[in-house]
């Protein structure tokens, strides 16, 4: 294989799911304390958030999901919870913690989700596409556990930094010679850097007018 060096799934990757995986769990417990759910219920929101995009992926590209054989995202979950309740005033407290933790595990899950169809034997595009799903679907799920409008159908910046960070991972890693590792860490960061940069600069993408979309249904209605 022509670009053999992006099929292997490294220490890094491996690194980057498990952080990826503590980030994502502390955002979604951070979220469900928020809502003011007991510890359990905490945990679950932290668990779904944390492995849900992975899962999606993993049936997507036929294989078995990762956490159904090995119990450490059970326990990272875990820990993410007694991070949260250790230090609950700092991280429930404060507004930006949810979106700093969140944007960590969008990066690292984005290299996860590139690294892993490429090991499964997938073309490219479908590396784009599953990176987007492991970092952008965790928080879909979350947020429809929580009963609250999904940031991925959002205004925000949020799918959209995925999709640019995982397609820098593939273009990257085929037309340059930077060592994989560097190429899965610079995809990480630019997904991490587009977030912020979205929210601080308050970059979004283009919504429908639903006024107009009402005002044209009536005019047909009249004619």
């Amino acid at each position: 294989m022509k670009f053999a060096h992006l099929v292997d799934v490294n220490d890094f990757v491996n690194w980057c799911d498990y952080l990826g995986t503590l980030a994502f769990a502390i955002s979604g417990i951070r979220l469900a304390a928020g809502k003011g759910l007991d510890w359990f219920g905490a945990y679950v929101v932290g668990f779904v958030t944390a492995v849900g995009g992975g899962t999606i992926r993993d049936i997507l590209l036929d294989i078995k999901p990762f956490w159904l054989v090995q119990p450490s995202y059970l326990i990272i979950t875990a820990l993410g919870l007694i991070f949260t309740i250790i230090f609950r005033r700092q991280v429930v407290r404060l507004n930006h913690s949810l979106f700093v933790f969140d944007a960590i595990g969008l990066g690292l899950f984005v290299v996860v989700g590139v690294a892993k169809s490429y090991a499964a034997g997938f073309p490219w595009w479908v590396a784009v596409i599953m990176g987007t799903v492991t970092g952008s679907f965790g928080g879909l799920l979350r947020d429809v556990l929580i009963n609250e409008t999904p940031l991925i159908f959002r205004t925000d910046f949020y799918a959209s930094a995925c999709v640019l960070g995982s397609i820098i991972y593939v273009l990257m890693g085929r037309y340059s010679s930077l060592p994989i590792e560097w190429v899965q860490f610079i995809s990480a960061i630019s997904v991490f850097i587009f977030r912020v940069l979205a929210v601080v600069l308050h970059i979004q993408l283009p919504t429908f007018n639903p006024k107009l979309t009402e005002k044209s249904e009536q005019e047909k209605g009249v004619s």
